[in-house]
């Protein structure tokens, strides 16, 4: 969740007045199936509580509710109902669910060395790896059933709408964050074994093939390699995964790979010696290049290859909040309104647009009197908002466009002040 700060009564009217004046004039497009749905909503007081259980069936209906209560945060349900203004789960009577995935910064790994610029940069990735590859690729879902949307804090969130998925229980989609997780996968499935004729460079499959008299069994050496990049599935995934860190180990000076070769648990003088291989005797780039794991012939153990292939899928496997996905009943933030931890719209995106998606500049609400607020700095601040940044120290002070004061304000970074004379 977005870092959210206490506000005091002033501060509340203010923000509340920069929400109403957006929902006013925005065009927020109402979800799909809007009469079955269930929607929730938190107030801009100092003692909020979740009002949910609303129904709203017209097109007019909604935008009315979003202009009378402006709302500090929006939800609507990803499951369909036949009442969806029922009191109690049982009553609404459920009938099916988007298949939804939240990618937050709290949930990836290394986020928590990045300040939130990064953290935004780093889960976008993630959200593009999941949406091609695991979306799109394994699940195969049609493009036109899928959404993608800029949460207005630190994440993504995907809303499938496949039929296929709709009547999927809690237990099902487990089993499908477990697939995009690796939960179980084997990494050693992407190392295929062969016999190779030493002599004359064949296989043992071509030998068996050929007339003649049988080649002698000394004659025929065990062969690994990874499978190609392009297979299926966690096959493909992991080779993928695997050349993408022998790409980064031949950027890296010998001892750093030999720093990482002992973290997967290598004894100090082997990981010096195979560091060798890979980056001064160009061993990395052989196997990136024919996908031939015999580099390691003579003294590379199968545990320690397990351990580098599986350390290599744990890089890119697949990251989801589960219980987003898993939740049949889930309430998730509303396409196009305002997030009440930042000020920042909730953006849907088309899957071509996100490489180029900045939220610093395209998730702000537009101020067409272009007005400043004066703000006070409560911590440091150093954040890459349009026209050079916006930086800033504790005691330190300002005037800056309303939604980026919004921004700051809301949390806890920054807090009004009076306007100069």
């Amino acid at each position: 969740m977005a870092k959210t700060a206490p506000l005091d009564a002033p501060t509340l009217a203010w923000a509340r007045g920069v929400f109403a004046r957006y929902y006013a004039v925005a065009d927020v497009p109402p979800p799909t199936r809007l009469a079955r749905r269930e929607f929730a909503a938190f107030p801009f007081a100092l003692e909020t509580m979740m009002r949910r259980h609303a129904t709203l069936r017209r097109p007019e209906e909604f935008r009315a509710f979003l202009a009378r209560e402006v709302p500090r945060h929006v939800y609507y349900s990803s499951a369909y109902y036949r009442f969806p203004d029922g009191p109690t789960m049982a009553a609404k009577e459920w009938l099916g669910a988007d298949l939804i995935f939240d990618l937050d910064a709290d949930h990836l790994r290394g986020a928590e060395t990045r300040d939130y610029a990064g953290q935004l940069a780093l889960v976008k990735d993630r959200l593009l790896r999941l949406v091609d590859d695991f979306l799109f690729g394994d699940f195969g879902v049609d493009p036109d059933l899928a959404s993608f949307v800029f949460s207005g804090g630190r994440g993504y969130h995907v809303h499938v709408r496949d039929e296929r998925f709709l009547a999927l229980t809690s237990p099902e989609r487990r089993e499908l964050v477990d697939y995009i997780l690796g939960t179980g996968v084997d990494p050693m499935l992407a190392v295929e074994q062969g016999r190779e004729d030493v002599r004359k460079g064949r296989t043992a499959a071509v030998l068996d093939e050929e007339p003649g008299p049988a080649v002698r069994g000394s004659a025929l050496a065990r062969t690994r390699r990874l499978a190609p990049p392009d297979a299926p599935g966690w096959k493909g995934r992991t080779t993928r995964a695997f050349l993408e860190v022998l790409g980064r180990w031949e950027t890296l000076p010998v001892g750093a790979v030999a720093d990482e070769l002992k973290g997967y648990g290598v004894p100090p003088a082997v990981a010096r010696r195979w560091a060798r291989l890979l980056v001064t005797e160009r061993g990395a780039e052989k196997i990136r290049t024919s996908l031939t794991l015999d580099v390691f012939r003579k003294d590379l153990p199968a545990e320690l290859l397990e351990a580098i292939v599986g350390r290599a899928v744990v890089e890119v496997q697949g990251e989801t909040d589960a219980p987003v996905t898993t939740d049949i009943h889930r309430l998730i933030r509303l396409p196009g309104s305002l997030h009440g931890g930042t000020g920042l719209r909730v953006v849907p995106l088309a899957r071509d647009a996100i490489p180029a998606f900045d939220p610093f500049r395209d998730a702000l609400t537009s101020d067409p009197e272009e007005t400043r607020t004066a703000i006070a700095y409560r911590e440091r601040v150093d954040l890459p908002f349009p026209g050079g940044g916006v930086r800033g120290n504790p005691g330190g002070s300002d005037e800056l466009p309303t939604p980026v004061a919004l921004f700051l304000v809301l949390r806890g970074e920054a807090e009004l002040r009076p306007s100069p004379g």
